[in-house]
């Protein structure tokens, strides 16, 4: 018995360039965040601490989490950030290792 299958509702083929640009912009935000995170935790390393202002493990974990929280909300305020250069320098890589092979792009070059 032969059934025929309908083709309503389906979802449309991904294209490969798209869906690697996707991951390639997701990658370069998260790149973007942690390297805030990494700006913040140096400018405090220079704030000298003594022990009158020190608030120790408390004062640690609030400014560790202050500086998380920053970090997911500045770059989302930049015109033009990291993550923007770092998606039009790779762009044509990615596009051209999406079209010849399924495989994971390489940035290690």
């Amino acid at each position: 018995m032969i059934r025929a299958t309908s083709t309503t509702g389906t979802t449309p083929p991904v294209d490969p360039q798209a869906k690697a640009i996707a991951r390639l912009t997701k990658t370069a935000k998260q790149f973007e965040g942690v390297f805030v995170q990494q700006l913040f935790k140096a400018m405090r390393d220079t704030v000298p601490q003594d022990g009158l202002t020190s608030g120790g493990a408390g004062e640690d974990m609030f400014t560790g989490m202050l500086d998380q929280n920053l970090s997911d909300k500045l770059p989302q305020q930049w015109k033009h950030g990291p993550a923007e250069a770092m998606v039009a320098h790779f762009r044509a890589q990615v596009t051209a290792q999406a079209d010849s092979s399924p495989t994971p792009v390489d940035f290690r070059r």
